[in-house]
């Protein structure tokens, strides 16, 4: 009994050590300008550029697949912040991947809803609760406005309600500097 505590013990330390050393030596290096372009992005999930999330739209950027006018959640201000960023010229948003709209956010009306979870398959965020046959709920903090929600409601109980900017909503759109103390 100890013998094959001991010998499984020593095969599980090779085997780590083992992994160990191919997670290092065969480690893929991300590109830190894909990186950079998807911390732009507004990662509202939503595939309205054409591709799946904003993580392979920041590829596909970085790799000069897509053109950086294609992100109609991110609007005018986000094609700046990448023009910028990647040294190229403005241009405006490309309307065969939707017009700009203002920050909302879902809304369910729980007299209405009635369980179905269609809501909650769509969401690429996972930003609604619920179970099957219960009223369902968004998690306005976790919800990106996508309205990807919308469509697949059997029932039209989920509206796309625009947020007011307010003290509760208000972002800072500048970046913030750090200043070091002359000494």
């Amino acid at each position: 009994m100890l013998a094959a505590i001991l010998v499984m013990s020593g095969l599980a330390v090779v085997l780590g050590a083992v992994l160990g050393f191919s997670a290092v030596k065969f480690r893929v290096q991300d590109n830190p300008l894909v990186e950079k372009i998807d911390a732009i992005l507004p990662q509202t999930q939503c595939g309205q550029c054409g591709f799946p999330g904003c993580k392979p739209y920041a590829q596909a950027i970085a790799e000069e697949r897509a053109d950086i006018n294609q992100c109609p959640p991110g609007g005018e201000e986000g094609i700046r912040k990448l023009a910028e960023l990647l040294g190229k010229e403005f241009k405006p948003l490309n309307a065969e991947h939707g017009a700009p709209k203002t920050k909302s956010v879902a809304v369910i009306d729980e007299r209405l809803c009635i369980g179905c979870t269609l809501c909650l398959q769509a969401c690429p965020v996972d930003a609604i609760l619920g179970a099957a046959k219960q009223m369902h709920t968004v998690l306005a903090a976790e919800c990106t406005g996508c309205g990807l929600c919308v469509p697949p409601c059997p029932v039209d109980c989920i509206a796309m309600v625009e947020l007011r900017e307010e003290i509760a909503t208000w972002k800072w759109k500048y970046p913030v500097y750090q200043f070091k103390r002359a000494s």
